[in-house]
């Protein structure tokens, strides 16, 4: 069976870069969160940082926000309600929603990463003036157009 052979130019292609980028952002995240001995991960401190501001969110809402699927979710709430971040309750009126809040140890675990975050963040824009930084979320706000889906529209 004979293959056509199709050209593609990883090296000046966009996904591979952004691929690469979201890696080294996780690595210094990872490292951050380790030299600070915090007892969490990043996708917890994703969730504590909905909930610091979305207090009571349903669990579905929570994973369209976090992009998680709802399995993956649940897990990762159960390893946070054992640390004592969070509590889930049944809604009142459907049975079948939970309904996810932060608990003050939680707002306390999240406040302590505020500095860590903001050390990320001028560390990931050093160097990158307002306009860049502009035209890069315009830019990256079209290829999750491209795609069908944006942070927003969820």
């Amino acid at each position: 069976m004979k293959f056509k052979e199709i050209e593609i130019d990883f090296e000046n292609s966009i996904g591979p870069w952004i691929g690469s980028t979201i890696k080294v952002i996780d690595y210094y995240i990872y490292e951050e969160i380790k030299a600070e001995k915090l007892d969490l991960t990043k996708e917890q401190i994703i969730i504590l940082k909905n909930l610091f501001f979305y207090d009571g969110i349903n669990q579905n809402e929570l994973a369209c926000l976090t992009l998680r699927n709802k399995s993956s979710l649940t897990r990762l709430l159960v390893k946070m309600e054992k640390k004592n971040y969070i509590i889930r309750k049944q809604s009142e009126e459907d049975k079948r929603i939970n309904n996810v809040f932060i608990t003050p140890l939680g707002k306390e675990m999240f406040v302590q990463t505020r500095p860590m975050i903001k050390k990320i963040m001028e560390t990931m824009e050093k160097g990158i003036s307002k306009k860049e930084k502009q035209i890069m979320i315009s830019l990256l706000k079209k290829i999750q157009t491209n795609f069908g889906l944006t942070i927003e529209s969820l």
